[in-house]
């Protein structure tokens, strides 16, 4: 059952820490799951988490500091010595040991690394630590099982036995030559039902998909989603296998890129920490920018309108429609927009195309533009058998708003669908064509053709 916090658990957890009841805090907490006492530790006080922590178990105490939020973490590890650091990250996989020490300053790092000189891993660490973390070299864990290639059935499993305490969930056993480099994998299934005396030669699998330590992490993500992969290994530029990427890295990868493609998406910069870690200043910062640029777009509108002053003078009712014609402009181009954005993060459409995207979207976009400008023809023409206001060239002006609609309908799909190909193209972030930022141009483009099909059709009311 899942687990929910409650403030009598809670109470009763301060209760209990104030007291220093340590074995009612072990009851409490042996039946939980590390992502649970994170949450928990998350409502802590430091010095409450530090009892808390000093209680668990070496690797679930390890576990809980990966998934504490990151400035609750950065306060907890802040409160402990770099030899305490150091002796937690100790029990880390190699991957999480790495991001967990790249979050420190640069002189605690070197403390902590001095104190795990006798440890397995601080070569390890080191190593992760210069790879770029948006790569599959930063994403990646050491831990793994490899064998010779000259190696049988019993061997690998002494190997995955002498491993077994180093790494959380063995997948597959990855096979190397003498230069260590990849040549396969042999998946647990197909060593559980070969004979004990199997030679690996004659069970492993050759063709195994790996990734360079410089891969960037979305393409890694999509490369695991294409061929539905739980773990991926990682090559050097040599070939030679160096770690392993699994599921759980990817999930985390895919939720960061989401995250910042809405953002982006909304019209402001993505945020590099969770919501309410962002300070006022930052949030300003980060919205303020393209709020200004937006708003600055969008003074072109009345700039537009100017030009179309006298048209607007001698039919006024041409002014009642203007909201109608650009939002529904607007909104075409950011569902397209959107629509292409997220196939392209999808790995569903690359640039090269775009002729069959931009072919798509004006057939969709003419559709859409003649429902819209049906509905908004016949909105003027049933409206004037009841009223006036539209006057005796009713027809000319539901004409108007009509053909209008379709066009500007048309070119917000061309522009959101097109917008964001252009940007990749030239090796922007898609994302940037947010929403707002296509609305914003479609109405100034929409205005324009709205009034220039005024001028056309009405152009006997004008003159």
């Amino acid at each position: 059952m899942q687990f929910e916090l409650t403030d009598d658990f809670l109470q009763k957890l301060r209760t209990a820490i104030s007291a220093r009841n340590g074995a009612f805090v072990v009851e409490q907490f042996k039946e939980l799951y590390p992502p649970d006492i994170a949450v928990i530790f998350n409502e802590l006080q430091t010095e409450e988490a530090k009892y808390v922590y000093s209680q668990l178990d070496e690797q679930i105490a390890a576990d809980v500091l990966v998934e504490l939020d990151e400035d609750v973490r950065e306060d907890f590890l802040a409160s402990l010595t770099s030899k305490e650091i150091a002796e937690h990250i100790d029990n880390m996989d190699s991957d999480d040991a790495a991001d967990v020490i790249a979050e420190l300053p640069d002189e605690v790092q070197d403390e902590v690394l001095s104190h795990m000189e006798d440890s397995e891993q601080a070569s390890d660490i080191v190593e992760l630590l210069n790879y770029d973390e948006h790569t599959a070299g930063g994403l990646m864990a050491t831990e793994l099982v490899r064998v010779h290639v000259t190696s049988n059935a019993i061997e690998c499993v002494r190997e995955i036995r002498a491993q077994a305490d180093n790494i959380e969930n063995i997948y597959a056993i990855y096979v190397v030559d003498d230069d260590e480099k990849l040549v396969g994998l042999l998946p647990l299934k197909k060593l559980i039902v070969s004979p004990t005396r199997s030679k690996v030669a004659d069970i492993y699998d050759p063709k195994v998909i790996s990734v360079k330590t410089n891969t960037d992490k979305e393409e890694v993500a999509n490369l695991m989603d294409k061929y539905n992969l739980v773990v991926l290994p990682v090559v050097d530029a040599l070939g030679r296998l160096v770690g392993r990427i699994t599921i759980d890295d990817i999930v985390d990868v895919r939720r960061e890129e989401e995250t910042e493609d809405v953002q982006k998406m909304a019209g402001m910069e993505a945020f590099d920490e969770p919501y309410m870690n962002v300070s006022i200043s930052e949030i300003l910062k980060k919205r303020a920018g393209w709020l200004v640029i937006l708003f600055l777009g969008e003074t072109l509108t009345a700039t537009a309108m100017g030009f179309f002053e006298n048209e607007i003078a001698k039919v006024v009712i041409l002014s009642l429609f203007v909201p109608l014609i650009i939002s529904s402009g607007g909104n075409t181009g950011s569902q397209a927009s959107t629509l292409v954005i997220r196939s392209l993060a999808l790995g569903e459409i690359t640039i090269r195309n775009w002729w069959a995207i931009i072919q798509r979207e004006i057939k969709v976009g003419l559709i859409l533009g003649l429902i819209l400008g049906l509905i908004g023809f016949l909105r003027v023409a049933v409206w004037s058998q009841f009223t006036t206001i539209y006057g005796p060239h009713w027809m000319e002006i539901a004409l108007t708003v009509g053909t209008s609609l379709v066009g500007v309908v048309l070119w917000g799909n061309i522009i959101g669908s097109l917008f964001p190909l252009i940007l990749k193209r030239f090796g922007f972030d898609p994302a940037v064509s947010s929403a707002p930022f296509v609305a914003t141009l479609v109405d100034i483009t929409g205005l324009i053709i709205y009034f220039s099909v005024a001028s056309l059709l009405l152009g006997h009311v004008l003159m």
